[in-house]
């Protein structure tokens, strides 16, 4: 199997996958050291096209499974026709929480909503658009913030990785998956221009904290900067 990605989550699903005896053939990301017990690394600096790849990831994948974790990069033509299997885990619940998590978690708090989590899903032309196959939920208390929704919904992803892990590589069906969470919504930079409306929400402080998250959300945090703090 391969794996794209970046940061953390990737670099455990990478590790775990390895653990458990699977063939990791290639880690495709930014940082050389996701690779894991002598597998291929191809470096992906961002926003590199994956697609360009198309080829040599169809000759390394052994067992025809791609697994896509933390991963900004848009699978199209000719990847999506090579044969291969490609699988998202996504921050975020769909097909309510479609795009950017950091911006889906922004507004899942201002709109009030109760739940968030992660989703497995197929990859096909759209962005978050494929077959969902897995969730995992929690809920969102009364008081969370930015950051704290964010970081359990990155541990919610880990864990659904190595949940669905086993069936996947095995070719296994997943028991379905509850209905989907609410109407379908997309959540990316252009939602931000929305941003300023929501200046007097109650919710506002705490939608805008994103706490350590601040650094991997460039676009969300140069729209709060230029809102100011709220009154």
């Amino acid at each position: 199997m391969i794996f794209v990605g970046d940061g953390a989550l990737l670099h455990r699903a990478v590790a775990h996958a390895a653990a458990q005896g699977h063939r990791v053939d290639l880690v495709c990301s930014a940082d050389p050291q996701d690779a894991t017990d002598g597998a291929r690394h191809l470096h992906l600096p961002a926003p590199a096209d994956i697609n360009t790849h198309a080829d040599a990831l169809a000759r390394a994948c052994t067992d025809g499974i791609v697994w896509s974790l933390n991963n900004r990069r848009i699978f199209r033509a000719p990847l999506l026709s090579r044969g291969l299997r490609i699988l998202n885990i996504h921050n975020g619940l769909l097909p309510r929480h479609r795009g950017l998590p950091s911006v889906a978690v922004l507004f899942a708090l201002l709109n009030g909503e109760d739940e968030y989590g992660a989703t497995l899903h197929e990859v096909d032309a759209g962005i978050d658009t494929g077959r969902v196959l897995a969730v995992r939920r929690f809920p969102i208390a009364p008081d969370a913030r930015h950051f704290q929704v964010m970081l359990r919904g990155v541990r919610a992803c880990q864990t659904l990785f190595e949940e669905t892990l086993p069936a996947v590589a095995a070719g296994k069906l997943l028991p379905p998956p509850p209905a989907p969470a609410g109407p379908p919504a997309y959540h990316g930079t252009r939602t931000l221009a929305r941003l300023a409306a929501h200046r007097g929400h109650p919710a506002y402080a705490r939608a805008t904290d994103l706490g350590p998250f601040a650094a991997y959300a460039p676009e969300l945090t140069a729209a709060i900067g230029t809102q100011g703090p709220a009154g």
